[in-house]
């Protein structure tokens, strides 16, 4: 490591190691998938209030390696991927020219809710574009965030109009500014994650559709683990360097095992019968469109590159498939079972496989779903 990146590392906030939080498992499956293979499209985390979620997202944007970038490049393109790359540094590369290339951690960017549309998309200095005759474009947050993570607490109490341009660039990958007639675009591939607590307020459903996967958290009964927590927050609070250096081994052998993830990706296939079945549950569930059936195969792949296999699996889709669908059901008022107990016996019936009796306590929407990641 450099002097610089030294004194970058030792000047960067101090945050709770991702493989200590205790429990939520749901939620860091759900973060871990999306990192792996970011098209999954996010993930809606929705739970009650001092559940860990925004730690929980910190520490997984501070467990991520540090990736290749082009230096001083406000949109933090990629040294060589054309579809990573702003305009500007496209250009430069397809007209034979050297870019300076440097390696930064992860971002996580913050979506204040008062944020205004400027403050996200960026801004055009018409003045300075008319009297000089360039594109003189202030980046704003989405910039920032590409090839990063977008994080959005309480997106419930978000603007709708501001929703729907995060939604759009998330979708589409480029954030596009025009004003008075000056058009400019630049990559917009982030982790969209938002988080919210269902008492104040709902997400529309076309909204909550966008969102690649739905988490739901709930707070921890058991008393034992309840300690746990309390008792590890008090040690990082207490003295964060040692206790960093506890788990170091933990996050160092968990951030390879994501790089790794990442490159297989690619090779895994899912079985044509597999891909069917799915299809075959979202259409028993009347699931709109067909996010459903797309974010499932994707997350199923991604759930099986991160135990480093090539081929998925029945049980990789049991533990995806209701992170993926539950919140893409039309809700019905007088329907008391959880949408994902619905989710999973639909599962069930289709795969011809029989539900865990523990299951069975999703039914009132009080169970949680075991993930196997630690």
């Amino acid at each position: 490591m450099t002097p610089t990146a030294q004194s970058t590392a030792s000047a960067r906030r101090v945050v709770f190691p991702f493989t200590a939080i205790v429990g939520q498992e749901e939620m860091k499956l759900a973060l871990l998938l999306n990192v792996i293979d970011p098209k999954i499209g996010g993930v809606m985390i929705m739970g009650d209030r001092g559940t860990g979620k925004t730690t929980t997202i910190r520490a997984l944007a501070d467990l991520l390696p540090e990736i290749p970038v082009v230096a001083n490049d406000p949109f933090n393109s990629h040294p060589s991927d054309p579809d990573l790359m702003s305009d500007e540094v496209r250009q430069t590369v397809a007209q034979g020219g050297d870019v300076p290339v440097g390696h930064r951690k992860v971002q996580m960017i913050d979506l204040p809710l008062g944020a205004t549309e400027d403050r996200v998309c960026g801004t055009i200095d018409i003045e300075k574009a008319l009297s000089e005759g360039v594109k003189a474009f202030e980046p704003g947050l989405l910039a920032k965030a590409n090839r990063g993570i977008l994080y959005v607490d309480e997106v419930n109490l978000l603007d709708d109009h501001l929703v729907d341009v995060l939604l759009d660039s998330a979708a589409s990958g480029w954030n596009t500014v025009e004003r008075e007639g000056i058009s400019i675009r630049h990559p917009a591939r982030f982790v969209l994650v938002g988080s919210g607590n269902p008492e104040e307020g709902e997400l529309r459903p076309q909204l909550l559709d966008r969102f690649g996967m739905h988490a739901e958290i709930h707070t921890v009964k058991e008393p034992a683990l309840r300690v746990q927590i309390v008792e590890q927050r008090s040690e990082f609070d207490q003295n964060p360097p040692q206790f960093l250096e506890q788990h170091k081994a933990d996050q160092e052998a968990l951030q390879q095992k994501i790089v790794n993830a990442q490159n297989l990706l690619r090779e895994v296939k899912i079985d044509y019968d597999l891909r069917v079945k799915i299809s075959e549950v979202c259409s028993e569930l009347d699931v709109d469109g067909l996010r459903g059936d797309i974010v499932t195969n994707r997350a199923a792949k991604a759930i099986a590159a991160f135990e480093g296999r090539t081929e998925v699996t029945l049980d990789d889709i049991r533990r995806v498939i209701t992170l993926c669908l539950r919140h893409r059901l039309r809700k019905d008022p007088l329907e008391s079972i959880d949408s994902g107990y619905k989710v999973e016996k639909a599962f069930a019936r289709v795969f011809g496989v029989e539900l865990p009796e523990e299951d069975s306590a999703k039914k009132n929407g009080t169970g949680q779903i075991k993930t196997g990641v630690r």
